[in-house]
């Protein structure tokens, strides 16, 4: 059974814009997406070494809902983790539940490979 870990209620987190919570020690990124979707990645940008990727911009590339690092400006799927820029660069992903308008954030997923 995966335990979910509260980060914040559904309305704290601005349409197309993201917020970090430390969810079983490690720094996560969560984020809802222009049509409501709430999705989790690492916070850690991998390009930069530095837990920032919260705060990048959200957006879509053709049909996939991305972010885009504030620090180099690579791109990552939010659903896969892949960076769109680079095909060897990948961040975990996590589970996410929305509920009665809270959102919490499960495991960490295996990779997509």
């Amino acid at each position: 059974m995966t335990t979910f870990t509260t980060v914040c209620r559904l309305d704290q987190i601005e349409v197309e814009g993201g917020v970090a919570a430390l969810v079983d020690g490690e720094a996560v990124a969560v984020f809802r997406t222009y049509d409501d979707e709430v999705l989790a990645i690492s916070n850690y940008d991998p390009f930069s070494r530095a837990s920032v990727l919260a705060r990048g911009i959200v957006g879509t590339r053709g049909e996939i809902p991305f972010v885009a690092s504030p620090i180099y400006k690579q791109g990552f799927d939010l659903r896969t983790g892949q960076c769109l820029d680079d095909a060897a660069v990948r961040v975990p992903t996590y589970d996410v539940l929305v509920a009665d308008g809270v959102v919490s954030v499960g495991r960490r997923r295996e990779s997509h490979d």
